[in-house]
């Protein structure tokens, strides 16, 4: 079990930094052809690109962060970085957002002839180092938001490579140069509806909230539904980290002489609805 649960963090290791080594010569490539070819989309999609680096960085340094042991003044250890990582990554996708809008807007104030052809193959470069990159972390997103944050903008940043495709195409053959600041307005669109979830779930789990993954109702009624407890109160639940979950709660049992197997039975009873750390007084 141990040695499978290794596999998986080195197996994460190795994709984020192939992921940034990716994305990096890819960020010089496109931004540079951006600025020779004078395309907002793909100074954009470049833009949008960088702050993937610094995304998969961020989330890079939260997880190796979370493997630390705790000590006298984080007693969890560095796990709730994976947490303010996830909020960052989407307050950065935001900011992204914003760069793109303005920078649009312009062009379409000042519309500039450019490369279709040029374009096409560049944002086609695009879509197979973001591609790789999701693929990569896409075994692991499911059950970290933190992964989720770097799987997302690996795979909405493919869909945008796939639209500066799309916009290259239609100048090629219609000469609608002005279709360029146009995708680059949906790829705005696109980054905001993508970023929603994860700025509001990032957010939540900043303020202890409980997590999506919980269910409170259903937690509500293990302990109702418990053997040997009569009834409970103060019960809170919060995320530890992007994938490890806590909670506290006090109970009123009808025969003390149970307590430690009740507990045990209760604390074993949250572990399968995904709450690895209890509290029960």
């Amino acid at each position: 079990m141990a040695h499978t649960h290794n596999h998986s963090v080195d197996h994460l290791n190795r994709a984020f930094m192939l992921g940034i080594l990716l994305n990096l010569v890819f960020v010089a490539v496109e931004f540079g052809a951006g600025l020779f070819l004078d395309s907002v989309a793909l100074i954009s999609d470049a833009g949008h690109n960088l702050s993937d680096v610094v995304s998969l960085v961020l989330s890079l340094l939260a997880f190796r962060l979370a493997r630390l042991k705790p000590t006298p003044k984080y007693t969890y250890g560095y796990k709730k970085s994976t947490v303010l990582v996830s909020l960052v990554n989407a307050i950065i996708l935001l900011i992204a957002v914003g760069a793109i809008v303005i920078e649009s807007f312009y062009k379409l104030k000042h519309p500039e002839a450019t490369s279709g052809e040029a374009i096409s193959w560049t944002a086609g470069i695009g879509i197979l180092v973001n591609g790789i990159t999701a693929w990569l972390l896409m075994k692991n997103q499911k059950h970290d938001l933190n992964v989720r944050g770097a799987f997302l903008h690996m795979v909405m940043d493919t869909l945008v490579s796939v639209g500066v495709v799309i916009s290259g195409i239609i100048i090629i053959y219609t000469g609608f140069t002005i279709i360029d600041t146009i995708i680059s307005l949906i790829i705005a669109a696109i980054i905001l509806l993508s970023t929603w979830r994860l700025l509001k779930e990032s957010l939540f789990l900043s303020l202890d909230a409980v997590p999506e993954n919980i269910d409170i109702k259903t937690i509500e009624q293990i302990l109702t539904q418990a053997p040997g407890i009569e009834g409970w109160h103060h019960l809170h639940i919060w995320a530890v980290s992007t994938t490890e979950n806590a909670a506290t709660v006090h109970i009123v049992i009808s025969n003390l002489l149970q307590m430690e197997e009740i507990k045990w039975n209760l604390k074993n009873e949250l572990r399968k609805k995904g709450i690895q750390h209890t509290t029960i007084e």
